[in-house]
This record gives C-alpha cells, structure tokens and sequence, in this order.
C-alpha cells in the first residue's frame, strides 16, 4: 500500500498474491527461497514434519506456517492441504518447492499477463544446468492458478485439476523462469509405491502409468517396466507421439539391461518411427551400435540426429541428445570407418562443445595423428 497526502491509500498491485509450499527439513533452502518468493503478499507453507529449525527460520521470515500430519503420505494431499489455508481473498496462488527459486521481477511479469478470466499460468522451468551454470534442460511448468476451483491430485507426480464451472484460461507469461536447485541428499525411495498406488487409484490415467513405467525403468526393475510400458501403448488416451516414443525408447533399454540386443534395436526402430522429430532415439540407437561396433549404423543415427535443430522443449528432452555426444559418437564412427577428415571434424566440435574432457581432447590427438600418415 502507498499513502497519499491526503491520507488516502491505494494498492500498488493489480492482483493479491500467495505463494504456497509444502516442507519438512528444509532448513538450508529458506532463506534463498523466502528471498525469492518475497515479491508475493503472502507466503503460506504447511510443514510436514520438520525435525530441524525449518519452521523457526521460516516464521521469522514472514510465512505463514502450520504444521500438518498427512497419514497416509501423499503429495496431493499435502497440497491441498496447503491451499486450504490461504484465505479466500487472494487472486492467483503460486505453488512453489523450497529448492526452486524464481528469477527476480517475476511477479511483474505474472500480473502484466494475467487478466480477471484466467485460472492458471504457465512459465518456463529449468531444470537441469551446463556446467557453466548456464540453462540445459528447461520445459513449461504451470503450477500458478486461481483460488478457487482448483485442487491436486494423485498421490505423486501431482497435478492440478479444475472444476470451474466457465472454461478455463491458461495464459503464458512471457519472461517468468524457475530455477530448480534439487536436493540430492534426499532419496525418491518413496515414489515408486506412490506411483504403483496412483496406477491403482487411476488406471486409465496414461501419465501416470508412463511415470510408473519409467520408475521401475530406473529401479532396475526390467520385466515390471516393459510390461507396464507396452500397457500404456495400449490406452487409448496415449497419443502423444513424443511421449509414445519414450516409453519405447524406455523398453528398449529394459531389453537391453536383459541382454536381448534384438529386441532393443526393434523397439529403437519403432520409437524412431513414431517421432522421427526429436533426436533421442536416434541416440540410444547410436549408443546401441557402438556397443555392437556397427559403425555404419552409428553414422547414420548420428547424421539424421543432427539434422534436428528443434528443441521441442517438453520434459522428455535429454541433455545428452543437444550435448557433446553425437559429436563424439559420430568421429568414432567415422574414424572407424576410415574417413578420418570427417572423423577430425566431429571430434573437434565434441571439444568445442566439452573442453575439458581429457578422452574427447586425447581422441583429437589420435584422429590428428591418423590424419599426418603417409598414404598407403
């Protein structure tokens, strides 16, 4: 608020903002997150459970904290929780974890493009870095809604569901960016029965069942991922061909880890068939044909790979497919192939892109030596 000289006062804001949080043990992210988040009117987090001086730190900065025991675990829950404390008079909500921290001035930018028909934003994420701490994967988030109308569901991996009686709105806001910052102390043991009960509570859910697949993907758990993959496949409402050909993609590395490299070309070939646009499965199939030195086929994967020069930028992007790897992966096939000017020129983009990798800078050398000897 802003007084005038007549005493009169007026708001300075077009919207009330809340920024809301679920934590437990969070005691090393506050102050860094408060910082950011201090843009808001209200900041309102529902501890779980904290053991350390979380909630001290964090009242002393000014958010509004309670302490909630959610039994039987579950994030939506824990989320919902939350928005029931923020009152009623607050136009747009912002859920927001304590390891994600905005860029300043986002608040500026969320009401430049928010109008009184919108239910919710969408802004761009970050979520990995370079090295240089420069952005490397970075997707749409759309975590900042309206009050009322809204709530989370499933257990894990949750996402916001509406209710509203008019149709929704989502609006872009040009500029806003969070950063991710993750905790990797903390283990995700936890996800992976929180995901096998949202299959249970959701089972025509395609997300969710692609989530579960994929997590036992990560656990090892071979059989349980193709079986739950090739479900997905199955349903109906699985239509996103990029996401589609992840969940190949996904099998084919369980066939893999079972030894039966005949299976995971086959699954590579149809997840490159069912999006030709993005260049992750050409990689895997790449990474495939260097395992069986069937250099022919590693140059051909990486040469259509590098024609792709669309991000889609959806969360299924990997690093490895915009890094250094497909440089590298093609001068080797090339020098095995005996075309070792080709073979020089990939090797030197691998460098440029990672300079300072001792193997890229030691293979340069050896491609360069090759380069220097007398025809035969």
């Amino acid at each position: 608020m802003s007084a005038r000289s007549d005493g009169m006062e007026f708001d300075l804001n077009k919207y009330r903002i809340c920024v809301y949080a679920i934590c437990k043990n969070e005691e090393k992210f506050v102050d860094r997150w408060m910082d950011a988040v201090s843009e808001a009117d209200m900041v309102v987090v529902v501890d779980t459970g904290s053991t350390d001086s979380t909630v001290k730190k964090l009242k002393e900065r000014g958010a509004k904290v309670y302490s909630e025991k959610i039994v039987p675990w579950r994030f939506d829950a824990a989320r919902n929780k939350a928005i029931e404390h923020i009152p009623k008079n607050v136009d747009i909500c912002v859920s927001n974890d304590m390891d994600e921290v905005f860029e300043k001035g986002w608040r500026k930018k969320l009401e430049d493009a928010w109008t009184p028909d919108c239910t919710r934003a969408r802004y761009l994420f970050t979520w990995s870095y370079h090295p240089d701490g420069s952005p490397n994967k970075q997707f749409p988030m759309e975590k900042i809604h309206r009050r009322k109308d809204f709530r989370w569901i499933h257990p894990v991996h949750e996402v916001l569901e509406y209710s509203g009686p008019d149709k929704e709105k989502t609006v872009w806001v040009e500029g806003m960016v969070l950063n991710h910052y993750p905790d990797l102390t903390k283990p995700r043991s936890q996800y992976l029965p929180l995901l096998e009960l949202s299959a249970k509570e959701n089972p025509n859910d395609d997300r969710g069942m692609f989530w579960l697949g994929r997590e036992y993907m990560y656990y090892n758990k071979n059989d349980e991922s193709i079986d739950t993959l090739k479900h997905y496949l199955t349903m109906p409402s699985a239509k996103w061909d990029e996401e589609r050909s992840a969940a190949m993609r996904f099998i084919s590395q369980g066939y893999e880890k079972k030894g039966d490299l005949h299976e995971a070309r086959m699954w590579l070939y149809k997840a490159i068939a069912e999006c030709p646009h993005v260049r992750e499965p050409y990689v895997y199939m790449a990474q495939l044909g260097y395992l069986q030195d069937e250099w022919p086929l590693v140059m051909l994967m990486t040469t259509e790979a590098l024609k792709i020069n669309i991000k889609t930028g959806s969360y299924l992007t990997e690093p490895k497919s915009w890094d250094y790897t497909l440089y590298d992966l093609s001068a080797i096939s090339f020098y095995r192939l005996g075309l070792y000017e080709k073979s020089y020129e990939f090797a030197t983009k691998a460098c440029e892109m990672a300079p300072n990798d001792e193997r890229l800078k030691n293979n340069l050398q050896l491609i360069s030596l090759k380069l220097k000897e007398p025809l035969r």
